[in-house]
């Protein structure tokens, strides 16, 4: 279910506690969760996600991400947790705020907003909303 935006990152739907061993075998070594707690009945919560992926020997951070925008601490956090040794896989309720907060941070990092648009167009987002915010991050000079 999770899309690969590039070699460095899938993103997908929430995933289960089960699904974590299969993220395992699949090579991914980093899990970010981009949903607040309490989003949705039934959905697990960032405490047993990340019991889940540590148990597994997966990293793992909490980087919430609700549906009133997007912050610098956000986007730093993302940025950070993409540093760290992968592939990740970030998930959301739609793996669409995941995708969002990826193309934030790397535009921050300085890659190519079109670049950035055509990675996540493969994978079926449309970070066109956000290009402007993408072009307003990256490094100058």
């Amino acid at each position: 279910m999770a899309k690969w935006l590039d070699e460095t990152i899938a993103v997908s739907p929430q995933i289960s506690v089960a699904e974590i061993d299969e993220a395992k075998a699949n090579g991914i070594r980093m899990i970010v969760n981009n949903r607040p707690d309490g989003e949705q009945p039934g959905q697990p919560t960032a405490a047993e996600i990340g019991a889940a992926a540590e148990a597994a020997g997966l990293g793992y951070v909490h980087i919430p991400v609700d549906h009133s925008g997007f912050s610098m601490d956000q986007v730093d956090a993302m940025t950070a947790a993409l540093a760290e040794p992968g592939p990740v896989l970030a998930f959301c309720r739609s793996g669409t705020r995941s995708t969002f907060l990826w193309s934030l941070a790397r535009g921050a990092a300085g890659d190519e907003p079109s670049e950035i648009a055509a990675k996540a167009a493969n994978a079926g987002y449309d970070v066109s909303p956000l290009m402007g915010m993408i072009e307003s991050l990256r490094p100058k000079g």
